[in-house]
Formats: structure tokens, sequence, C-alpha cells
């Protein structure tokens, strides 16, 4: 079936041929990578590609990361049949996305305030307004609509065939019908990969296999946790008021999305419960796969969505088509260099946005690829953020279900998923929740993330964009560390022993601060690649001469130990991860040293037991690692304790605290203290896109030695005055929450956006970390110049920026 012989070798070889796959392609060649072959099993689009609906919408993501691949994806579809002679069928019909509820109408006021800012040209409509454009629409409960004229929808075969001869005119080989049944590897590196019709030697693989990289990858040992689900919509009869400049509505309270379709009205649908969809394997031979659907299970959904638009109760319908699309656990894509094989690159799991974002995803991944590290921030996409259990069938099976229903939920700020749970537990999980913890996942790990009070069940309330029913106990939390004592769990925190005559060496190399000084001194430290710019943001405590500690947080897990592992070479160092060995219990607050004294035998005092010190202390029958460092600001210890002796610790720790008052404090708590003092957080208001200047590290960096990525450092700092900074905000009014991407304003023009945030229950109003761009150095007298506002779903709000800690700006708190 082949329509050419394969080659003996590529650079690089590409699975899969759907609008990933031959994305990805184009863009290599566009770069001068054109030593590509592209290998499709059976025929261009035939996976999932060729069922797609086909909308091509900018509006909707508070990522920035997404919004720009969206809005490349759309300009690339208006230009290419310039370019390759093929029209990709993108017609901009316009887009509206539908508010019927209070909480939806804040949620897109927040996404559209964003999305203007990264260039999505959104306007609020009235219902009047939405009815004038959609005439057939229901809108008498609408609040909003929110709409960008230049989306629309595009047809996915003709896009995908579009972008195929495009590489081929770059000289992409592409062979449809043939099999790739594994990857070879050498040295942990990828050296050719096995098809049904012979052997191709390359250098690099890309899986954009689909519903089917899972499998793909876990021949060669590679993590690709996706499962497919069904997914449907149906087409109705003929419906008069419909034409081709219909625009494509979203209703999301209904499930559904709107566009016409060959004179009739499709409507698609994104349930809130959904079937999961062979979880015990895709077939290899599935093509152009239709699904029998379920009307049992859907009937009522259907109906729902039909209700937007009345007048399709009054025709017939004409199809009811269910087809298979792939879901991740957290519905962000699975993007990048797999940490179990280098060159082995992944490009799946588009959770049913890869035709929007197709032609973004495919250049993000060849820029990635040719230049050895992504151009933007991909922390949130990352495959390395996934971990094994996640692929397990019964993990798959049960998460899917929540997964895609997540699509068209309203998106809560502190909604955590509810199934899949209890995957991992910390030691002292019993005795949290004995004290009414309220957990939530983090990456898996069963997190406190505040407490009600011992015997007492914790009950969130609903979910809001407003103050939560746990507010008073988050605050009095956040006091209690700030005016005596807590106690925090975070024995989620990822962990690794470094030993051997090389570790310090190694460690030193990797940290652009001086790690491999005297024993027992813990070092916050960050790790750059060559371009200088952030890689992960950790402690390295040297325990002994060939002794280490790498502590880092659940989000960078693997992404430390993978940098860590690639960069050992033949350094004598061994790498073990001791995450599940150790619990982490912190001691935080003015009074954290007066009640850890009563339970040890080695004087605390300052004097004796100065910040940063890390040592061996005794806990009743326990040996604990005692860090004098903080997260949140106060004098505080970080106590590293053998798992098995956990709760007996925690047990001695709780009846020593009773006459000083200690207080469980949870995760809310730790976000809210961390950001009045403007600790950073890697993945979330810093990544992989900034480089330390930028982010408020210079006092991190000991640029008399050698450390990866130093040179960049030093040039960059050779410019002089910053004109990108990562700064403070906190507003003024102490009513409005913020939460990320709340954009930053001043004297009335953009320069940036708050990427993370909490409430300053210490400063009194919410407060964040925004990454400002200006056009001149960002300097203490340029932001004590400027007036300051936020933009909170669509209300500016006054605000204050610095670039030094709001709360204890002088370190008074944390050395005493």
């Amino acid at each position: 079936m082949a329509a050419k012989k394969l080659p003996e070798r590529a650079q690089v070889v590409i699975v899969g041929g759907g609008i990933i796959g031959t994305s990805v392609a184009y863009h290599l060649a566009h770069l001068g990578w054109r030593d590509v072959v592209l290998l499709e099993r059976d025929q261009l689009t035939s996976g999932t590609t060729w069922h797609a609906a086909g909308l091509m919408v900018t509006f909707g993501s508070t990522s920035e990361t997404s919004t720009m691949m969206r809005r490349y994806t759309r300009d690339l579809y208006t230009r290419l049949e310039a370019e390759t002679g093929l029209a990709t069928g993108f017609d901009p019909v316009g887009f509206i996305e539908l508010a019927s509820e209070p909480d939806r109408l804040e949620e897109y006021r927040r996404v559209a305030a964003f999305n203007r800012y990264c260039g999505v040209d959104v306007h609020e409509l009235s219902p009047a307004e939405v009815a004038n454009l959609f005439p057939l629409a229901r809108t008498d409960d609408l609040l909003a609509g929110f709409y960008v004229e230049g989306d629309g929808r595009v047809n996915p075969v003709d896009a995908t065939m579009s972008l195929a001869r495009g590489a081929r005119q770059q000289g992409v080989t592409i062979v449809e019908g043939v099999s790739v049944s594994d990857v070879v590897s050498v040295g942990g590196r990828v050296t050719g990969v096995i098809t049904d019709q012979g052997t191709i030697e390359c250098e690099y693989v890309v899986n954009c296999a689909g519903m089917w990289a899972r499998q793909l990858g876990e021949k060669s040992g590679v993590n690709i946790p996706l499962q497919a689900a069904e997914h449907y919509y149906l087409i109705t009869e003929a419906m008069d008021g419909l034409d081709q400049a219909t625009p494509v509505i979203e209703d999301p309270a209904n499930f559904g999305y709107y566009r016409e379709e060959t004179g009739g009205l499709m409507i698609g649908l994104f349930e809130p419960v959904c079937a999961p969809w062979k979880v015990d394997g895709i077939p290899g031979d599935a093509s152009y796969t239709s699904i029998q659907p379920d009307w049992d299970r859907m009937g009522p959904y259907v109906e729902q969505a039909m209700r937007r638009v009345p007048a399709a109760f009054d025709v017939g319908i004409r199809t009811f088509f269910c087809g298979p699309e792939s879901f991740t656990p957290d519905l962000a894509p699975i993007v990048g260099e797999a940490p179990e094989l280098a060159n082995y690159f992944v490009a799946a799991g588009l959770n049913s946005i890869g035709i929007l974002t197709g032609g973004g995803l495919g250049k993000v991944v060849a820029e990635w690829i040719v230049d050895g590290r992504p151009t933007v921030d991909v922390t949130g996409m990352n495959i390395d953020r996934l971990h094994p259990y996640q692929s397990n069938r019964e993990y798959r099976r049960t998460r899917t279900v929540e997964s895609l229903g997540m699509v068209y939920q309203c998106h809560y700020p502190n909604r955590s998923m509810l199934t899949a749970r209890d995957a991992k537990r910390s030691p002292l999980h019993e005795r949290l929740a004995a004290q009414g913890a309220y957990f939530k996942d983090v990456s898996g790990w069963e997190g406190a993330d505040w407490y009600a009070g011992r015997g007492t069940t914790a009950d969130p309330g609903p979910l809001t964009w407003g103050r939560p029913g746990f507010w008073e106990t988050w605050r009095s939390e956040h006091e209690a560390c700030r005016n005596g004592v807590i106690i925090m769990d975070m024995s989620f925190m990822s962990k690794f022993r470094v030993q051997g005559p090389d570790a310090g060496q190694l460690l030193d190399r990797l940290s652009a601060n001086a790690v491999n000084g005297e024993a027992g001194r813990i070092v916050y430290t960050q790790w750059l690649n060559e371009p200088g710019t952030l890689e992960a943001d950790l402690t390295v405590t040297k325990l002994d001469q060939e002794d280490y500690l790498v502590v880092a947080t659940d989000t960078a897990h693997r992404h430390v130990e993978t940098w860590m592992r690639r960069h050992l070479g033949d350094q004598r160092a061994t790498i073990t991860d001791v995450t599940s060995g150790f619990a982490q219990i912190n001691i935080q607050g003015p009074r954290s040293r007066e009640l850890v004294q009563t339970v040890t035998s080695v004087d605390l005092a300052n004097e004796t037991f100065p910040f940063r010190t890390a040592r061996w202390i005794d806990i009743g029958f326990a040996r604990v690692l005692c860090v004098r460092i903080t997260y949140l600001g106060e004098l505080g210890y970080e106590l590293y304790v053998p798992a098995e002796q956990a709760v007996h610790v925690y047990d001695r720790l709780v009846a020593a605290g009773e006459p000083v008052g200690l207080r469980h404090a949870g995760l809310k708590a730790l976000g809210s203290l961390r950001m009045e003092k403007g600790y950073r957080d890697y993945g979330h208001d810093i990544d992989n896109t900034d480089d330390p200047l930028e982010a408020g590290f210079g006092f991190a960096l000991a640029l008399d030695k050698p450390f990866i990525g130093r040179e960049a450092v030093l040039a960059r700092k050779a410019v002089g005055k910053l004109a990108r900074r990562l700064v403070q905000v906190r507003l003024t009014d102490p009513a409005p929450l913020l939460f990320h991407s709340e954009v930053v304003y001043r004297n009335g023009i953009e320069l940036g956006y708050v990427r993370s945030a909490s409430y300053g229950h210490t400063l009194g109003g919410a407060v964040g970390l925004a990454m400002i761009d200006a056009n001149e150095p960002v300097t203490t007298a340029y932001l004590d110049g400027g007036d300051w506002q936020v933009d909170v779903g669509g209300q500016k709000y006054p605000a204050v920026v610095s670039l030094r800690p709001m709360y204890d700006p002088d370190n008074t708190r944390i050395r005493f």
C-alpha cells in the first residue's frame, strides 16, 4: 500500500499523519530541517482528525502559550492556500461564547480581558446583539455573549492536506500505509524506528499518533497517559434561517457548540460525565472509526443542548455521530521530549482542540527540536509533568470521565479534580484527616488545603469566583503563621539524594548559586539552560562531602530528575528519588523555635543554629533532618522525617505545640503567605522563558564560578538595567480577588499580566506576581512614578507595584 520505498535513514521520523503530525513536519521543513519522514499507518487524517468539528476559535484560554498557538493557527489557515494551492476551508464567520449564568459571565469577562491583551479582538455582546447575529438562538436567559469576528470554522481534512503539501514542497517525505511497531534506542537515545516495511535510522522521533500514542510510547517505556473517549455531535436536516455565514456559537452551560453544516445545524456535545473508549487499547487497524451512539445515555444531553436552538426540535436528525477523541488527566496537551528517552518527542492528547491549536503546536514542537529547547512557556503542557501510574488502566478509565466533562465546566479557581483520587497519601494523612483537613489533588498526592478543625468534616461550600466558604478559616491559618506557629505537611515535595565523589561537582555545575560549600547548609538556587533561562527553582542541601539533598516542587519532579540524569555523564554520582522515603513537616512562625526546642536536645538558638543551617536532630525516637528555612516569610524549620517515623514525630510536635497555640495550616495559607513575601513558584509565576535577572534572582547568582547558562547571564547583565521584570502587585481595594492572567496597566498602557496570585490577609488586599515588559528600565523610580491598575473581569482597580517584597522586605523576621 505504500506509495514509495522507505528511506533507510532520516534526521526526524514523525509517526502519525493527522493535523498535528503534518503541522510538525511543515514547520520543521520551514525551519530548514527537510530530512524528515512522516509515516501514517493508513491514510492522512484517518485517526481522529477526519471527524473533528472544525471550530477555529481563539477565545477561551488564560494561557499565553495556548492563546498564541490559537492565533497563529488561525493566521496559518488563512494564508496556507496561497503557499500550497490547497484551501484549508477556513471561513471567518465569527464566534460567540454564551454566558447564561453569573459565574460564567465572571469567567468570560476575565478571559476576555486577558485575550484582548494577547491580541484577540473579543467584544462583549448584549443578548439582543447575540440574537441579531444568530437569530435562531434562544437568548431570553442570556446575560451576555463574547464575540470574535475573525474566528469561525475550518475543514480539518483540507487543513491537514494543505499542511502535508506544504511539507512536501519543502522536501519532507510523507508515506502512507506504513505502521510503526517500535522505536529503537541505544544508550538512552533514539536511533531509529521499526515499521512493517523495514527500519529507518533516525536521530529524532516525534510521536503524533493521537489516541495510539500511549500504546506506541509504552513499547519504549515512555509514559503518555492519554485515553480515548466517546465524543458526539449531531447534524439536523436543513433549517430555515441558517446559511454558511452564520457564526459559530458555544453554550457550555447546555453542553453544546453549534454551527451550520450543509444547510443543517451541527450540535456538538461535551457532556459532564463521559464514556471512555477502548481502555484496554485502541485497535491497530481502527480507521475512520465511528462508534455506535448510546442514545439512552446521551439523550438528555442532546435535548438540553437543542434547547438553545429550539428550531432544532422541528426538523429531523440527519446524523448522530460518535467518534473517539483522546483526553489527558489534567486537560492539557502532552508535549515535549520524553524524560525516559532522549530525542523522543511527543505531541498528543489535544483534548478536542487539535484543529484550533494544531498550527501553533506544530510550530512549538518544531522549534523545540531544532533549538534544543522550547521558545515559549511549556510548563503547563510538558510531558514530564505526568507520572507512570497515570497510565494505569483504572486511572485512565476513572479520570477521563471527569476530564472530558471539564471542557465545558465553569473553570473556578479553587476547583480540584475529584476522580482518581487517593492515589498517593502522605504518611500523616490519617492524622490530618482527623484535624478536619480538606484535601485537594497535588500532582496525585492528597494535599491538605485547609482545616475545618478536629472532629469536623470539611465543607468547602459552593465553588465561586468570590470569597469561598472557608475564607475565615484560611485567614486564621494565615494569621497563625504570622503571629504564632503552624504545622504544615509538605510531604509531596520532590526529594532527591545525590551522592558520590562527584556529586558536589555535578550540582555546582547545574546550579547558578554556589552549592558546594560547607556541609550543613541549604542553598536556594536556580538551574538554567545554555541561553540562560530557567529550568528549575529549588534548594540544594549539602549534608556531607559526598551527600546532598535536592528538593523541588511536586510539579517539577520528573523535570528535575531528568535534568540531573542527562547532565551526569561519566561523573561519579548516584541520583536517588527519596520523595516517598521522607515526610516533610514544616513548623513555621515566630514561635516555631520555641516549639521545636521543646522536642529536641539540639540547641536551636540563633547563634548556634542560624538561618540556612541543616543538621540532623533528635525528636523522640527519630533522627530528623532539620533545615532552618522558610517559604512563608517567617522564622521556621523544615523537618525531613523517615516515612516510618513521621507519625511519631508529628504526634510529639502536636502534643508539644498545644501550650504555644500550634495551628494546622494548609496549602491555601501557603499560597497567601508566600505571595505576600513575593516568593516564586516555578510553573506558576516563573517559567522556562524567564532569565534569572528578570525574575529577581540576582541575589542567588554566583557569577564567579562556572555553571550552565553563566555566559548568557553575564551578557544579559552587561546590557544594563532591565526593561522586563517580575514585580509584586497589590490591589488597594480589599474587595476584588486576583487569581491569574489579570492585565496590569501603567498610566493606562498595558504592560503585562498577573501570573499567579492569592489574597494578602496581612497586607489587606489581593496580591500577585506579574511580569511586566516596559520600553524603559523597570526601576523603583519607574514603578513609583506610575499610576498602576489591574483589570479584574473588565473593571480596573488601582494597585501598588514593587520590586521588593511588600511583607518584611529586609528579611528581619526570618533571621532573628
